[in-house]
């Protein structure tokens, strides 16, 4: 089905259409630290959002009259959880089935508490009403004292007892209250019976249903599990909606994940390696507070184990080393993730040992940064390190802005969930992990940047059986799109090294790497030469060398690809060289540049280097000009096919400069220049003569330069001037002097009609038009041409709109 069709049958029937107008678009703000100022970004729903929106407005209508299990919304990170939230609360509000419920969105920790919280504020519109924020069981209380309404955040630790007999409170038993676990795999299944000093106590998830005994539960989690000790199907309900890992990166919402094993060998007998790993697990399981504290004994063992000063130094070199080899290839950020606070500050000082100018003790400067939490307990060591809620806001801030030469943070816990960066592209893990725990964290670096590839994770710790047992809970398809081995994208680099370099099969391209700097520009020119003689050669090199360059990004710095490093550079070079001076589909406002590093020294790689006039020999054109003696040298290059890509190339920047101004004389430069590229397409005519045809066009965009001197009128008025004559007849039936008065006077009517805004208001452009039409019959213009030329009169105002308005 073509989708047009498929787009009218879907989202554009009436019903869907408004539904998505009335429930599922919402504006949110943000701070553009490069521009100085806050910019408004409108949001439209995904179809897996909308989709899970209706399926889970209904499956929670079906709960409050039965079994208080609306289910689970199974949506892998990074494919806008949070905002399917927004959605479906809002929606919620207007069924009458539901009768205006409360909503409690609960989540198990501070931070992600306040950053849902600060996207709902941010949705306030949508949603009706501004989110409250409980800080204590008493708070709590209050905000439901309400027969309907509202939408309150706490964390589930607020649903603790306060006094010995382990007994919550009732806090409300009305029926018409929806809660919102958010990730809910972590925290929701304390209904287990426990000690504590001497005491018998219950976890959250049961004292949370004692105190609202009549509300519905829905959760929203990117890895639900399923064992028999702790099952989210069975506290929640079956699930509702899936949008796994596979789903999420053929649309584009994310990207693949890598894994690299770089594992540092800890210092410890194999046959105590059997009871770490016990507790290693355990103590990232998302256990009840209370439940952690006999495990204390046993990790610190492990942490000093880990953290030992030789491991350390070999952890903080490899890193160094690793990273620099990343960063010179694509850029971006990354995150090093550490067991305890202590380790996560020795790496640090062990990282600026080897590299100084990182470091900053200024929040707002540096490249490198550890974020936790502390007191003021903590040594006089750790003190710079530990900061408030927002001193870590503003450095996660920076961390989210590609442009901030902060580039790497050091982590226990902080920013492992609920913390997008898109441009972080590598985490480095030192930390034993497992489970939703791992998966959570490792999806730091699967979303979406410009043409980062994929997520790449380097594994020191040895978190490898870890992953497989976590995957077991995915979908097929999702194990086959997380955690993929970094050899696999070796292989890709690989394969496309070999079809990249048949491009210069019977050209020696390695004398460039034992050349002198002065013979590098022949070379490459050499080379784009050999690329643009072959059939589609432009088209299918840069597709080769694009792919070669992802997977190239992907396995960086395995030793596969240190070793043709600098041949990947060389074939990077020619392809900018490429893009640089001939006209390609690929031309982008960001070049694909933006995210994948020059390869090669700047000695080799520089604008001198890839301009291809500089390297054939004469000046650079002034494209306002197109002189003869240019023209002639551009004739005379030995290398046509670089010549006519070149000049093609410049034609159409100048074409397009012309375009802004005059409207019929482009499109008549632009047809030359199309019929030109198809007949050379075509093969209808040789390179020499192509070359000759475009030299032609050259001259003709030259001559029309002098056209208002010799029409005696300014640039202006020949713009509106040609839009008059552009009409069959015109000239026969009007005097030229005449068509001269009536450009000049449309030029002062447009001049002094136009506002800021005038090409949006139909009012002022139906005003405009009485205008034109008004001087065209004050000057005799041909009745039946009228209107056409009123058309075109209004399409050549609108190119210079911007100009006269801001005038």
């Amino acid at each position: 089905m073509p989708q047009i069709e498929l787009l009218l049958r879907g989202m554009l029937t009436p019903g869907v259409l408004l539904d998505l107008v009335r429930h599922f678009v919402v504006y949110e703000t943000e701070k553009d630290k490069a521009e100085g100022r806050v910019r408004v970004s409108k949001k439209l729903a995904a179809y897996h959002q909308y989709d899970a929106v209706q399926k889970a407005i209904a499956s929670t209508v079906k709960a409050t009259k039965g079994n208080q299990k609306a289910g689970i919304v199974w949506h892998t990170q990074g494919s806008g959880k949070s905002l399917t939230m927004v959605f479906y609360t809002g929606k919620m509000f207007l069924d009458p089935a539901l009768e205006n419920p409360t909503v409690i969105v609960v989540t198990d920790r501070n931070d992600l508490d306040d950053q849902l919280l600060a996207t709902f504020s941010r949705c306030h519109e949508l949603l009706r009403q501004k989110p409250k924020q409980a800080t204590d069981c008493n708070q709590l209380k209050e905000l439901l004292q309400v027969s309907s309404g509202g939408i309150i955040f706490t964390t589930i630790q607020k649903f603790a007892p306060d006094d010995n007999n382990g007994q919550y409170p009732l806090l409300s038993e009305r029926k018409n209250i929806i809660i919102i676990a958010d990730e809910a795999h972590r925290s929701q299944y304390g209904f287990r019976l426990k000690t504590q000093n001497a005491n018998l106590r219950y976890g959250y998830a049961k004292y949370l249903r004692d105190g609202l005994p009549n509300a519905s539960f829905i959760a929203f989690t990117g890895t639900p599990i399923e064992r028999t000790d702790r099952s989210t199907p069975a506290v929640f309900g079956s699930i509702i909606d899936t949008y796994d890992v596979n789903q999420a990166v053929e649309d584009g919402s994310t990207v693949k994940i890598y894994y690299e094993n770089r594992l540092v060998q800890l210092d410890i007998k194999p046959e105590e390696r059997p009871h770490l790993d016990e507790a290693f697990e355990e103590i990232t399981e998302g256990e009840e507070i209370y439940s952690k504290e006999y495990l204390k004994s046993k990790w610190s063992r492990v942490e000093k184990v880990v953290g030992s000063p030789e491991r350390i130094k070999r952890v903080a070199n490899d890193i160094v080393e690793h990273w620099e080899n990343r960063l010179s290839v694509l850029e971006g950020k990354a995150m090093i993730v550490c067991m305890s606070r202590r380790i996560c500050i020795d790496l640090h000082n062990e990282i600026i040992k080897l590299r100084p100018n990182w470091y900053n003790q200024d929040d707002n400067q540096g490249v490198i940064k550890v974020i936790m939490t502390g007191s003021a307990s903590d040594g006089p060591n750790w003190q710079e390190h530990i900061r408030n809620k927002q001193r870590r806001h503003d450095i996660g801030e920076r961390l989210k802005d590609p442009n901030d030469p902060l580039k790497l943070i050091i982590v226990r816990d902080m920013f492992l969930t609920g913390f997008d960066a898109p441009s972080m592209h590598t985490m480095y893990l030192d930390k034993p992990m497992r489970g939703h725990t791992l998966m959570q964290a490792i999806a730091r670096v699967n979303r979406v940047f410009r043409e980062k590839q994929g997520g790449h994770i380097v594994d020191y710790i040895g978190v490898a059986m870890e992953l497989k047992q976590a995957l077991a809970d995915y979908t097929e398809s999702d194990k086959k799109q997380t955690g993929i081995p970094q050899e696999q994208a070796v292989a890709l680099m690989l394969e496309r090294y070999e079809t990249t370099k048949a491009f210069f099969n019977g050209y020696d391209y390695q004398k460039f790497f034992t050349a002198q700097t002065k013979e590098h520009l022949t070379i490459i020119i050499e080379a784009m030469e050999q690329v643009l003689a072959q059939p589609q050669g432009k088209e299918r090199y840069l597709k080769e060398v694009t792919t070669l360059l992802y997977a190239f990004s992907l396995s960086i710095p395995h030793e596969q690809a240190l070793k043709i490093r600098d041949e990947v550079g060389f074939f990077q070079a020619v392809k900018a060289a490429i893009v640089k001076n001939t006209e390609t589909k690929q031309d982008k406002p960001q070049d694909y540049d933006s995210a994948i590093k020059q390869i090669l020294s700047k000695a080799i790689i520089s604008d001198r280097v890839i301009d291809v006039f500089a390297a054939a020999g004469f000046k650079k054109p002034n494209i306002n000009i197109l002189d003869e003696e240019f023209l002639s040298e551009i004739k005379g290059m030995p290398q046509k096919n670089l010549a006519f890509e070149a000049l093609k190339r410049l034609l159409a920047d100048k074409i397009r400069f012309i375009q802004k101004k005059n409207l019929i004389q482009a499109r008549s430069f632009e047809d030359l220049l199309d019929k030109a590229i198809k007949a050379y397409t075509n093969k209808s005519i040789e390179t020499a003569q192509v070359i000759q045809q475009l030299i032609e066009l050259a001259r003709k965009i030259r001559a029309e330069q002098s056209r208002g001197v010799e029409l005696n009128l300014l640039e202006d008025e020949v713009a509106f001037y040609d839009a008059l004559v552009d009409h069959p007849g015109v000239r026969e039936v009007m005097e030229d002097e005449k068509l001269k008065l009536i450009a000049r006077e449309l030029v002062q009517t447009i001049r002094s009609n136009v506002r800021i805004d005038w090409t949006l208001r139909d009012s002022v452009q139906a005003q405009l038009r009485i205008a034109v039409k008004r001087v065209l019959r004050k000057y005799g213009y041909p009745p039946d041409k009228q209107q056409k030329a009123t058309d075109t009169v209004l399409d050549q105002a609108k190119l210079l709109a911007k100009d006269w308005a801001e005038t």
